[in-house]
């Protein structure tokens, strides 16, 4: 499943630039994906997290890449770095071969944080003020039903505040 298309070149409404001007179509996940769908989707694209989304497109949750490297990860393992150094190299790569069928589900966080989301007509101000805050390096950008219509990465952001400030050079 992927957020419906969003990239276009960028509108002015009174001199300013929205969220939606910026917002790009990333590919998103439900929770009934495999985990390696989203370490293959985040891997490939080289995104900083993912963007869950329910069956009628509006977001449940963000991932973090630290989040979806997580699910791949034993519990133990993670708790105890005594523990993962006793594990050859052969064996080590065995746990990214054994997660098989494991969905995000059956691996999220027991309180999943709420998706950072901000409505498509505001302003870079509000969305890096919103990033800033949340701490979170891509942010669902929705619309007036709350349905996803793109995402904006902290990469994406920041290139365009360079560009407005006429700092490209």
């Amino acid at each position: 499943m992927t957020v419906s298309e969003t990239t276009r070149s960028p509108r002015h409404r009174k001199g300013f630039m929205r969220a939606r001007d910026i917002a790009v179509t990333l590919p998103t996940v439900t929770i009934r994906d495999p985990v390696m769908k989203a370490i293959r989707v985040m891997a490939l694209g080289r995104l900083p997290g993912l963007i869950v989304v329910s069956d009628d497109g509006r977001p449940s949750m963000v991932l973090t890449g630290t989040q979806v490297l997580r699910m791949g990860i034993p519990g133990a393992y993670q708790e105890d770095p005594h523990l993962a150094r006793t594990v050859d190299e052969a064996h080590a790569d065995r746990f990214w071969q054994e997660l098989g069928d494991l969905t995000i589900e059956d691996c999220m966080p027991r309180q999943p944080d709420r998706p950072v989301t901000i409505a498509a007509d505001a302003t870079l101000l509000e969305v890096a003020a919103l990033m800033a805050r949340s701490q979170r390096p891509i942010i669902g950008v929705v619309d007036a039903s709350r349905s996803l219509i793109g995402v904006i990465t902290l990469e994406r952001l920041l290139t365009h505040l360079v560009a407005i400030a006429g700092l490209g050079d």
